[in-house]
């Protein structure tokens, strides 16, 4: 099977749909669960669970949250 390199922007995006697609089906949508997820997907650059965490609070995808909403504070 071909390994294919993905660019940090589109990682972000796997972190990201994988999340909402998680939190979507009310489960458990924490850094090691979406690791786990991208694994089972056959992803082979699967960041740390440290890394998924920054990127989540990155795009206001913490807490029960599924992004940023008019009126929030964005940090950064």
């Amino acid at each position: 099977m071909e390994q294919i390199s993905r660019t940090k922007e589109e990682i972000e995006k796997m972190v990201i749909f994988v999340r909402l697609e998680l939190y979507n089906m009310d489960l458990p949508c924490g850094s090691a669960s979406i690791r786990k997820k991208m694994e089972k997907y056959g992803e082979v650059e699967i960041p740390s669970e440290r890394t998924i965490s920054r990127i989540m609070a990155r795009q206001g995808l913490t807490y029960q949250r599924t992004g940023w909403y008019e009126g929030d504070e964005q940090i950064g």
